[in-house]
């Protein structure tokens, strides 16, 4: 149990350094050497959990995916209309971002040229949101004449741009930044019978903020 324990600690320290390094550098000019030292352990150990620098970059696209499906189920969970859960789990995910370089790595991973494998976060990322807006515009959620597919162009070119941003500054990926794209956007994508925050529902810890759209029904 002991050594059980310990490989999975060197592993998680192999995938959180390796984060680290292709957030930095990229994918091609990352080196297992630099890996392996800065997650402190030998190439022995580090080509005992994993065979190649690929096999690596998996691991870490794996576990970021695997973060953001439970942000999205927590946002789900967390109960709402879907447009609402749109946009808390955008809100939770530009957290994420700024705080779990994983999920930083795992993002750029998928825009890197020199990568360019499944899964993709960002398609994935994409397709969600679109399967969102499609939801939404089902349940009455969108405002009379909104395209799902033209606002999900909006929100995905937004959110990933953002995403983008934020890997040179945190700023672009704050609860200010998010809540101010939300502010002008949901007036004009929301149902004034459906208002929508567009802060994190107070299960996040903040307080509501309403929209116009959602004022107009007070």
């Amino acid at each position: 149990m002991v050594k059980q324990d310990r490989a999975a600690r060197t592993r998680q320290s192999l995938i959180r350094a390796a984060a680290e390094v292709f957030a930095q550098e990229g994918f091609a000019p990352a080196s297992l050497a630099a890996i392996s030292r800065r997650a402190g352990v030998s190439n022995g150990a580090l080509h005992f959990h994993f065979e190649n620098k690929k096999m690596l970059a998996r691991a870490v696209v794996d576990e970021a995916a695997e973060s953001v499906r439970r942000i999205i189920e927590e946002a789900v969970n967390g109960g709402g209309s879907t447009l609402q859960v749109l946009v808390d789990t955008t809100h939770e995910l530009m957290s994420s971002l700024a705080g779990d370089i994983v999920i930083q790595a795992g993002f750029e991973l998928g825009g890197d040229l020199a990568w360019r494998e499944e899964p993709r976060l960002r398609q994935r990322w994409q397709r969600w949101i679109e399967d969102m807006l499609q939801r939404a515009d089902a349940e009455g959620g969108l405002a009379e004449g909104v395209s799902p597919a033209d606002a999900s162009l909006a929100i995905v070119a937004v959110t990933v741009g953002l995403e983008v941003l934020g890997g040179e500054d945190k700023q672009w990926l704050s609860t200010e930044t998010v809540t101010g794209f939300w502010d002008l956007v949901l007036p004009r994508l929301a149902s004034s019978h459906r208002p929508c925050r567009s802060v994190p529902s107070p299960r996040h810890g903040l307080a509501p903020l309403a929209t116009p759209a959602a004022q107009a029904t007070d």
